[in-house]
Parts: C-alpha cells; structure tokens; sequence
C-alpha cells in the first residue's frame, strides 16, 4: 500500500503547478515584464494619438401635454375653447421617443446642414475635422447623384487657385487633376463644382483640405447611429438628446436643427385636422349663401305679387301651439340635414382617404367621437405610408380598421337619420293639428310660414358654420410646439472617447498579463524534474545536489544554457565557491553511507536515466574531492562507447577494452594518473571495442576489481545509462552502491514512478541519487550562498 501511495502522490506532483515555480520564473525575468509594459503603453499611446477625439454633446427637452393646463400660455388659450373640441391632444412621451430617431427627422437634418460633406485638415497625427468656425470653404458638387461617393485633395493657393487631386469616385481613381478660381464653377471627372469661400477664409492664406462626400443614405446611418434618445427619468415627460461628433459645434448645430424639424413636422400634422375642416365649412357656407339668397328672392317676389300683409297677428292664437313645434322641428332640421350631408361626404369615394369634419352639428357625441378618434386613426396612418409604403403591413391593418370604423360611423348615422326624422314626423302632426285650426286663413300665410321656417333655418345654418370657421382658425393661429428646450446642447470640452485611463489601464494589465501567461505557459509545459522538491516524495536515499557551473547565457524567454561539462574539472583544493562547497557536502554524505571500511574498498557506479546527465562530471569531481584527502581513488570509464572519462586524462589509445580483450595482461599499467592529483587514478577505455557488453562478460573483470579493492580505497564505475544497454546492470554486479544521477531539466517527472520502481524492487544495487544541475536559488533549488571560516578538506 506504501508503494501505491508513493506512486499516486508522484503523479499528482507531476501533473500539479507550483506557484512558487510561477513566481521564481516571473522574478527572475522581471525585464520581460518591464519590455511589455513599455511596448503596450507606447501601443496606447500611438493609439491615442493616432485617434480624433470625440466629444459629446446633450440637450433636454420637455414634451407638453397640452390636456393639462398648467402647461403654459398656449395652454391656456386652449382651456378657453375647450367647449369648441377643438385643443383636444393627448401626447404619449414614448411615441416622441421614437419619433426623434425616425430616419426621416435625420435625413432632413442632414440635408438642411449638407453633413454629406466632410473636411478634413492635416494634423500631426491624425486628420482634424473641419466644420464651422474652422472650416474655410465649401464645396459644392452640382447635380452629383445622391447615391454616390467621391473624395479628392483641395489644395488652396495665396492668390486663390485651387487645385482638386487624389479623386476617386465610387472607389475608383481618377489621375485627372482639376485647377478653378473661387466662386467659380468647373467641369471636373466628378460633375459641374464651385469652390465657395465662407466668412472663416483669409486672403493671401493657402490652405490644404481633404474632402469626402459620402451618399445620403451612408451619411444618415452615419449620424443616426450616433444618437441617443432616452428618457431623463421614467416619471418625466423630459427626453435627454445625446450626440457624438469628432466637432462640438457639428453635434449642437445637429441637436438644435433636429428639434427645429421635429417641431415642424409635429406642426405640420398638427394643423391638417384644422386645414381639412376649415375646406369643409368654407364649402358649405358657399352652398348655404347660395340657398338663402335664393329664399330671401322668393319671399320678397310672393309678398310683392300677392300683397300679403303681416298675418303673424291674425294667428296669433293658434300660432303660440304650434311655436314650439317649429322650433323643434328647425332644430331637428337642422341636424337632419348636416348628418346627410355628412353622410354623403363620407359615402363618396374620393373621400376615403380625407379626414372628415368634425363639430359638423350632429348633435350625438357617440358619432362626434367616432369621427375624432376616425381622424387620429387616418393621420397615424398617413405619417406611416409616409415613412414607409402604402405595402406595409401594419397600413394594410391600419386601412382594414379604418373600413370598418368608417361603416360603423355610416350606421350610426343611419340611426340617427331615423331618430331625427321620426321626432321631425311627430312634431310635425303636432304642427298640423295646430295649423288645421287656421284654415280660416289665407294660402299665402300658409306658404309664407314655410317660406319663412325656411329661411329661418338657413340663416341659423350660416351663422353656425361661420362661428366654426373663426373657431377653427383660431385653432391654427394658437397651436404651439408640444416641446420646450429645458437644456440647450451643452457638453464638456474633455473628448469622452478614446478614454484615456481606460486605455492606459488596459495596456497596463495587457502588459502585465502577457509575459504572466506566457510564463504561466511555459511552466506548465515544462514536464522535466525542476529541484530538490520534485523529489520529495521519492523513498530512494538522497546524496546531495550540484548545482549548475559554468558561464550562464540566456537565451529567449529565459532559457539559460550552460559551458559544456566535458572534461571540466571544478573540485580543488583550496577553493570554496558554491561549486566546491556542493562537492564538499556530497562527499561527506558519501563517507556516511559507506562509513569506515578499512580492510575493502567501497565501489560505487555512478549511472543515469538520460544521456547527457553529468555522470562522467560528477564521478571525476566526487572522485577528486576525496583525493584531496589523500584517498586513493580510481575512477573506472565503464562507458565504452563514448569514453567520457577517458577524456580527462588525453583518451590514451590502451584501456580497459585492450585489457578485457586479452590484448594485454596487466590493468595496472593502464591507468593514469590524473595531473591535477597523484591521489586520483583514471582507467581508461582505451580501443573502442564493436562488442562492449560481449567484453564485460569476461572473467578478467571480475579479477580487475578484486585487486583493484585491495589497491583503492574508492572506486567509481563511469557507467552508460540504465536500461538504454545492458553494460550498467553486468558492472553494476561488482558495485557496493549505485549512483542515479538525476539532471534537472532533462529527466522527465512522469519518469520519477520508474526511477521509484527501481529502487524498491532492487534493479540496482543500494541505489542512491544526486540531483545535478539544481538553480542556485529558486523555488525548486537551494542556496548555496554560504561559506565556510576555513576551507573544507
């Protein structure tokens, strides 16, 4: 169970990130963090350079609801002739919100304040708007088609020759280059074109602009998407108008012009109920003028025949019966004949389209608010197929509930025909009972009487029909704008884009982030053995570590390199830099786990996993800082396919191979004793054999090591790497210890189970590591900035 739970936490080390590792790596190359930094601020800041500025401009409204009386002076004269049914409006603040981002309001916006055209002056880093106060010319392009778009180079000399280059039309170039005076009009690739100056241009001034027309329909997207129209709180009728533009005084100009055109519009429609009733009353007050002139002559004509005298006296009697009869009967008359005549307004079909009039004198409310909400439903519409097409659906829905809207107002006045000609009927026979009784008078006072109710009846019709007409026309003279600017266009002179801090603050974190993930990257990609704490989980005993030597070089993203190894003999006598000091440590863990053997040698083969590892650097050190004890020492090159350790001592061309071969008798005329220590003896491998492992199989071996323990206090087998040949298991029988070494860097972490595995089912003798190669600080590394009152021997 031991094993399984050694084998576990080494995989989980294995695949587990350590922060620590993170924040070595991000210590240690903290210039990679300084370069960012620098890089994406100065990104920032070209971009900020590089980016017009762009202001904001806002203007607050106020809707008026003229219903309510408190809303101002007009209101006011409204509540007046309230009983007329003439100020009638019931405004819906979310409509007006829609109403102001129409495409519409801003065509025509941009039409009133040709936005089509831009200019552009040279700037340091960016071209300058040119609009207004600035702005020296206009240019302008006689019969250019709408839908197009062109740009040119207007250069303006001192004396004012201008000259157009750089042109393109639809996105394609015309090398053509166009010369013409101020004022004056020339024939250019793009059209017929004047150059006007404007009160901003100097004489004796050059200048030089870009200009670049672009369609009606861009140039409305264009400025509609910059608008925004909101509410200033859910509970007001207050709207906030926003607006973006590179000019300030290009998005007050826009603001003002757009509520300038928003109030025509609502104007406009506004009045048309008045215009279309006052078409009506002026046409029936020609009619009515017509008729009662026409009663007036008949009267005088019969009175002038027939001499009829006053008779009013003679029926005075009877009369006073039937007076209120007629009075009704007038009244009633009169209704009956505005209603046919509304009614056969309303049948003819040039007039299904045309608002009806309303006040007409139908005295029934039913139908007079019929007719008005008929009205407010035929202008909403109009305003749609004005937006759109008559195609749309919502005005095919709109035309069905105007039919039928139109027939229930047709049937409601056929019932009130009926009404009104059944009461006429009744207070008729009244009339007649009562003028039966005057039958003793003449047929002409009879004929007079009729004539008479006649004119009466006209006369009251006139009269009617001209108070509406003043009473309409007042209605136009007093109608108001609902709005009222509470906040002109005002906004801050700071640009509100590019955001300066946002920018800066962004680029601070990009720069910190990128080197931070890339570094978070490579340590996460990085699978190899990296310290001592990699190794913690490890039962195998540990003998020390070595760490790296040599000139250190790094490269790219912080890779270090180091001198190569090779025949680097770093232990010496009299040294105590770190590199000493780890040999220092690791032979004296040596010496404990051998303890003292006096009457053998202890014989230690120094093996690894990888190729490349320090073997061969590691067993020539350890095997010098001994000597330096004045133990004799031998170091074996057990490796005859490279010869590693041969070359320490010139890579003589006899060795062990000539010995086992039997090409000579005696070892110890082989070895050589090393420069630097008489103490330290090396054999070499001498001839590389084609067969090594056939040549360790021989019984000579087995001698060479039994008097090299009588000869030896240490012996170090240099051996190759384990498992990749069979050399280090056939020299690793005559072994008293075996030496993994372990290279930081370059042994795979997944490799620790195997390298586990080895030690606990005994592959290798008492096998033990050293870790080579460790960072002197670091979070997987150690310290070996220490030192020592005397040198160690």
């Amino acid at each position: 169970m031991e094993i399984i739970e050694n084998k576990r936490r080494l995989r989980q080390d294995t695949d587990t990130l350590n922060i620590r590792d993170l924040w070595y790596q991000c210590s240690s190359h903290w210039y990679w963090f300084v370069i960012s930094l620098v890089f994406f601020m100065g990104v920032a800041m070209i971009y900020i350079l590089r980016t017009p500025p762009t202001y904001t401009r806002t203007a607050a409204l106020q809707i008026k609801d003229d219903s309510k009386s408190n809303q101002g002076g007009s209101s006011s004269i409204a509540d007046s002739f309230a009983d007329f049914g003439l100020f009638q409006s019931s405004t819906n603040v979310n409509n007006e919100l829609i109403a102001f981002k129409s495409p519409a309001l801003m065509a025509e916006v941009v039409k009133r304040l040709q936005l089509e055209m831009n200019y552009y002056l040279p700037g340091a880093f960016h071209k300058e708007i040119a609009y207004g106060n600035n702005l020296p010319v206009n240019v302008v392009l006689h019969n250019f088609p709408e839908n197009a778009n062109a740009s040119f180079t207007l250069e303006i000399a001192e004396n004012g020759t201008c000259t157009l280059s750089d042109i393109t039309k639809n996105g394609n170039s015309i090398s053509e280059t166009v010369k013409c005076q101020l004022a004056r009009p020339v024939a250019s690739p793009l059209g017929s074109l004047t150059v006007e100056p404007t009160p901003n241009y100097k004489h004796g001034k050059s200048y030089k602009l870009h200009v670049n027309r672009t369609s009606a329909y861009d140039a409305l997207m264009a400025y509609n998407g910059r608008l925004n129209v909101a509410l200033s709180d859910d509970k007001a009728s207050v709207i906030n108008l926003t607006f973006n533009d590179y000019s300030t005084q290009r998005a007050e100009d826009i603001i003002n012009t757009l509520i300038q055109v928003y109030n025509e519009n609502w104007l406009k429609d506004k009045n048309q109920i008045a215009v279309s009733t006052s078409m009506f009353i002026n046409e029936r007050l020609g009619v009515i003028e017509r008729e009662l002139g026409d009663v007036d002559n008949d009267i005088s004509s019969f009175k002038s025949q027939q001499l009829v005298p006053d008779v009013q006296a003679v029926g005075d009697m009877y009369m006073s019966q039937s007076s209120d009869a007629n009075v009704k009967i007038t009244a009633l008359n009169n209704q009956l004949h505005m209603t046919r005549y509304v009614r056969s307004y309303m049948v003819k079909d040039g007039n299904r389209s045309q608002l009806l009039p309303v006040n007409s004198g139908i005295d029934n409310s039913s139908i007079e608010s019929q007719i008005e909400e008929y009205n407010r439903q035929l202008l909403q519409r109009n305003s749609l197929v004005g937006n759109s097409s008559s195609q749309n659906p919502l005005v095919a829905d709109m035309d069905q509930s105007l039919a039928n809207m139109r027939r229930s107002i047709i049937n409601s006045i056929d019932n009130q025909i009926v009404t009104l000609t059944t009461q006429i009927k009744s207070l008729q026979q009244t009339e007649q009972t009562a003028t039966a009784r005057l039958a003793e008078n003449p047929a002409q006072a009879k004929y007079l009487l009729s004539v008479g109710r006649q004119q009466k009846v006209k006369e009251q019709l006139y009269l009617y029909l001209l108070q509406k007409r003043e009473e309409n026309e007042l209605s136009q003279a007093f109608t108001a704008y609902n709005t009222r600017i509470i906040t002109p266009p005002t906004g801050s002179m700071a640009p509100t884009a590019p955001v300066r801090s946002n920018i800066f603050l962004i680029s601070f974190v990009l720069g910190l982030l990128v080197p931070l993930i890339t570094f978070f990257m490579m340590v996460l990609a990085n699978n190899t053995v990296r310290g001592r704490n990699d190794l913690k989980n490890l039962t195998i005993p540990f003998l020390g570590e070595i760490p790296l030597w040599g000139k250190t070089k790094k490269s790219l993203f912080g890779k270090k390199s180091k001198k190569s190894e090779s025949h680097s003999m770093v232990v010496r006598e009299d040294s105590r830099d770190v590199i000493n000091e780890a040999f220092r440590v690791l032979r004296t863990n040596l010496e404990f786990l051998t303890g003292d053997k006096q009457q053998a040698s202890s014989v230690f083969a120094v093996t690894s996993f990888n190729p490349a590892s320090g073997k061969t650097f590691l067993s020539m050190n350890m095997a010098m800082s001994l000597a330096i004890k004045h133990k004799r020492v031998l170091v074996i090159d057990g490796d005859m396919r490279h010869a590693s350790a041969s070359g320490y001592v010139g890579s003589p061309s006899r060795g062990l191979s000539n010995y086992l071969g039997g090409g000579v008798d005696r070892w110890q005329g082989l070895t050589v004793e090393c420069k630097d220590n008489q103490f330290l003896h090396v054999l070499p491998v001498g001839t590389i054999p084609p067969n090594p492992t056939e040549l360790l199989f021989s019984p000579r071996l087995n001698q060479l090591f039994n008097e090299a323990r009588e000869q030896y206090d240490y012996i170090f087998i240099d051996c190759p790497p384990a498992e990749i040949v069979a050399d280090t298991q056939i020299l690793d029988k005559y072994a008293d210890r075996t030496i993994m070494v372990v290279r930081t860097g370059l042994f795979k972490r997944n490799m620790l189970t195997n390298l586990q595995e080895f030690y606990t089912e005994k592959k290798l003798k008492d096998l033990t590591l050293i870790l080579n190669g460790t960072e002197q600080r670091g979070a997987y590394g150690y310290g070996y900035a220490y030192s020592y009152a005397q040198p160690a021997k």
